[in-house]
């Protein structure tokens, strides 16, 4: 991970939050961009400007999986569009209908 723009309990809050409300989503976006196809779940556990990192369980270890920001962030209501974009993303390049905007 390279040099963030965001204090470590912003950072801690957006990976508890995918962590706890969005491991599908976690899950999907690794498949689509980079980490194993087979992984049986993935955990984000960490981000900076440049990207989010995650680890993903693959036949009973994990792999660490970075993937990139369309951008370099540098303010925290950036990470989430982000984070939607990524999902939206891979839901489409792995032909998963993505949930309906509001649902969570």
């Amino acid at each position: 991970m390279t040099a963030t723009p965001f204090p470590p309990d912003v950072v801690t809050a957006i990976c508890t939050h995918m962590n706890v409300d969005h491991p599908e989503d976690n899950l999907l976006i690794v498949r689509a961009f980079g980490g194993p196809d087979d992984a049986a779940s993935a955990r984000m556990t960490g981000l900076d400007g440049d990207g989010a990192d995650f680890a993903a369980a693959v036949g009973g270890a994990e792999a660490e999986v970075r993937v990139p920001w369309s951008k370099p962030l540098t303010e925290r209501r950036e990470v989430r569009v982000e984070v939607v974009r990524l999902y939206q993303e891979a839901c489409a390049k792995l032909g998963v209908e993505p949930r309906q905007e509001g649902e969570h």
